[in-house]
C-alpha cells in the first residue's frame, strides 16, 4: 500500500490515535505534517516518524480556529507544494450528563471534534481538487451509536461526522477525492486509560474478540483507507471495534 510521496496531514497527531496515524502512513512512504494544539506534542511525534527514517513536519494550532488551520496548511503547501491525504483526528470529551452539561462542554466539543473537520477539509480539498487525487479520513467514533452516557455532546459531534462524511464524499467524487469515515470503538489509548475495573469489565463482556483495540489497530485501517487498494471505496464508515456493534 505504497504512499510514496504523498503529503498527509494528521490533526491530534501529538498522541494516541493520531500519534500511531503518523507513524504508519510515514512507514509507507507519505511525507507526515503532524499537527497538535502543543507545539511540543508535534515536534515530540515529528521527530519519532524521522527517527524511524520518515519525513514529517511539525505543524500547531488550534484546529476549530479558521486562521490556525489556514496558516497550518499554507505552511504545508509552501513546504511540499501539495497535500493529499487529510486524516481528521483531532478529539477531545468533556463528559457531563445532559442536566448538569455546561454551554461551554457542548460548544467546545462540538467545535474540536466537529468544526475541525469542515475547517480542516474545506482547507485542504482545493489542493486536493488541483491535483484531481485526494483521501479525507474522519475519525468517527462508536458512541454515535450506543450513547455513553455524559456524552451528549461527544456523540453528537462523531454522528454529525458521518452525515459529513456522506455528503462530501458525493460533492468531491468526481474528482478523484474519497472521503470516508473511521469509527473505533474501545481503544487503548489516554481516553480510556481512566476506565474504572468495572467499566472496563463490562466494555470487554460486550466485544467479541474479548480485548479493547489498539491505536495501530485503527492507524492500520487509516492506511488502507489512504492506499489505493480503496480507490473505489467512499462515503463510507469503517468500524475497528472487535465486533462490539454487531452484537
Amino acid at each position: 500500500m505504497s504512499l510514496e510521496d504523498r503529503v498527509a496531514l494528521i490533526t491530534g497527531a501529538g498522541r494516541g490515535i493520531g500519534r500511531a496515524i503518523a507513524l504508519h502512513l510515514a512507514k509507507e512512504g507519505a511525507i507526515v505534517a503532524v499537527n497538535a494544539l502543543r507545539s511540543e506534542s508535534a515536534i515530540r511525534t515529528a521527530e519519532e516518524v524521522t527517527g524511524a527514517g520518515g519525513s514529517a513536519l511539525a505543524v500547531s494550532g488550534d484546529v476549530s480556529s479558521q486562521e490556525d488551520v489556514a496558516a497550518m496548511i499554507d505552511k504545508i503547501v509552501t513546504d511540499y507544494g501539495r497535500l493529499d491525504i487529510l486524516v481528521n483526528n483531532a478529539g477531545i470529551i468533556q463528559d457531563q450528563i445532559m442536566a448538569s452539561m455546561s454551554e461551554e462542554q457542548w460548544e467546545r466539543v462540538i467545535a474540536v471534534n466537529l468544526r475541525s473537520v469542515f475547517l480542516c477539509s474545506r482547507a485542504s480539498v482545493r489542493y486536493m481538487l488541483r491535483g484531481r487525487w485526494g483521501r479525507i479520513i474522519n475519525l468517527s467514533s462508536v458512541a454515535r451509536l450506543i450513547g455513553n452516557t455524559g456524552q451528549a455532546n461527544y456523540a453528537a459531534a462523531k454522528a454529525g461526522i458521518v452525515g459529513f462524511t456522506r455528503v462530501f464524499a458525493r460533492e468531491v467524487g468526481g474528482h478523484g477525492i474519497t472521503v470516508n469515515a473511521l469509527a473505533p470503538g474501545f481503544i487503548e489509548t489516554d481516553m480510556t486509560a481512566g476506565l474504572s475495573d468495572k467499566r472496563r469489565r463490562e466494555a470487554l463482556s460486550r466485544i467479541p474478540l474479548g480485548c479493547l483495540g489498539t491505536a495501530d489497530d485503527v492507524a492500520a485501517a487509516c492506511v488502507f483507507l489512504a492506499s489505493e487498494a480503496a480507490r473505489y471505496i467512499t462515503g463510507q464508515v469503517l468500524t475497528v471495534d472487535g465486533g462490539m456493534t454487531c452484537t
